[in-house]
């Protein structure tokens, strides 16, 4: 066990240096810089932002948010929402479905209550769903009514109500019922297929125009009581839901909300390519925080070397990590360009460089690499060594 590593946890003030290889860093200043200039950049365009917390589910970096401004934060599961509420989160926004009987128990009792700090939306999208709830809430009789937003969906996609007429008579429908309430229309755009533009999936406008229409729709009739809540925008293309569901596109009161969270530490894979602050289609303003170290284990043939670092320590469901660089002044002046992951197995990574490279490799020679999708890296790693330069300054700690 490395001496910078107490019981597993980094030690602040270690040199990076001394770390135990493969780890994970994230760097403290590209993290900060990420999250104000995410938090500007939704000022500017007249949005509200939820980060969506299943990115790190960390309390650490949710206080930076919620100090930066944040509307509310964004939760998946229900265990999310625990989470959030148990650290004192002021808004919950539940982006999906609330169908499990024991967290609707869970909600009710902990969530409607007239004292409860935290307020909690979630989604429905069937007469079903609504009936559930419905069934449910009457048997805990909580204080308060379930705020709820009426999801629309796309053919092929996840959740939503996939007609426009059902999606209105469903919001009709919870406007009518003495156990919730609506609150509002939610989407997301982000799974539907990609076309030419990088910039427009295929379909998204068209699924921000029916938002607008049923928010048109049941503002006209008086279902929503107070300002509805639009919420739709992942990490990749949060520019075309401003565009489309923003300031500009509303003569009513409405509250426009972004549920990006991959931004906070950004990438150099999936998001650097689909982000409008990312390099490949926007200005890349944002930073990748994330950076992997390994060593060099062998080189046992020329233009291939294997590296200790798999899929257990690296995500791997977009791309393989990219390498950045060598570190340590042995390394100095290898140049990197054209080396490339191949493949992976559990620990073990498989690096293919250029004719002549192999033999200027050595075991323990040391690697940077660049991650793609951070929701992974968090989910593999339960302390990340916060880092400043060369020094250990803190470590983020995600929730399981």
């Amino acid at each position: 066990m490395s001496g910078a590593h107490v019981g597993g946890d980094p030690v602040v003030d270690a040199s990076v240096a001394a770390l135990e290889l493969p780890v994970m860093l994230l760097h403290d200043a590209a993290v900060d810089h990420n999250v104000r200039v995410m938090a500007e950049w939704c000022r500017a365009a007249g949005v509200q932002l939820a980060p969506h917390a299943k990115t790190h589910m960390s309390r650490e970096l949710v206080r930076r948010q919620a100090d930066a401004g944040a509307w509310g934060f964004t939760a998946a599961t229900p265990a999310q929402v625990r989470t959030l509420a148990g650290w004192g989160v002021a808004r919950v926004l539940h982006a999906n479905v609330l169908v499990d009987r024991a967290a609707i128990a869970w909600v009710a009792t902990h969530l409607l209550t007239a004292v409860s700090a935290t307020e909690y939306l979630c989604y429905v999208d069937s007469d079903a769903g609504l009936d559930l709830l419905e069934t449910e809430l009457a048997r805990h009789r909580p204080a308060r009514p379930l705020p709820v937003l009426v999801e629309l969906g796309f053919p092929g996609g996840r959740t939503g109500v996939r007609d426009d007429v059902a999606a209105l008579a469903l919001a009709r429908r919870v406007a009518g019922s003495a156990h919730v309430r609506l609150a509002g229309v939610s989407a997301f755009e982000g799974l539907m297929p990609a076309g030419d533009d990088p910039g427009a999936p295929d379909g998204a406008v068209e699924l921000l125009a029916r938002v607008r229409a049923l928010v048109t729709a049941v503002t006209d009739e008086g279902l929503v009581a107070g300002v509805p809540v639009v919420t739709a925008g992942g990490s990749s293309y949060f520019d075309l839901v401003a565009r489309e569901l923003g300031p500009a596109q509303w003569d009513r009161p409405v509250t426009t909300v972004l549920r990006s969270g991959c931004y906070v530490t950004h990438d150099h894979g999936v998001y650097r390519r689909t982000s409008p602050l990312g390099a490949d289609r926007g200005t890349g303003t944002l930073r990748p925080a994330f950076e992997l170290r390994a060593s060099v284990l062998s080189v046992p043939e020329e233009g291939r070397a294997v590296v200790g670092f798999g899929r257990r320590e690296a995500p791997t469901d977009d791309r393989l990590p990219v390498v950045l660089g060598a570190v340590g002044s042995e390394a100095a002046g290898l140049d990197v360009w054209g080396w490339e992951v191949t493949g992976v197995n559990d620990h073990h990574a498989f690096l293919s460089v250029p004719p002549g490279v192999a033999p200027a490799l050595r075991p323990g020679t040391v690697l940077r690499f660049g991650i793609s999708h951070p929701c992974g890296a968090f989910d593999r790693w339960r302390r990340i060594p916060l880092v400043d330069g060369d020094r250990v300054v803190g470590s983020i700690t995600p929730a399981l």
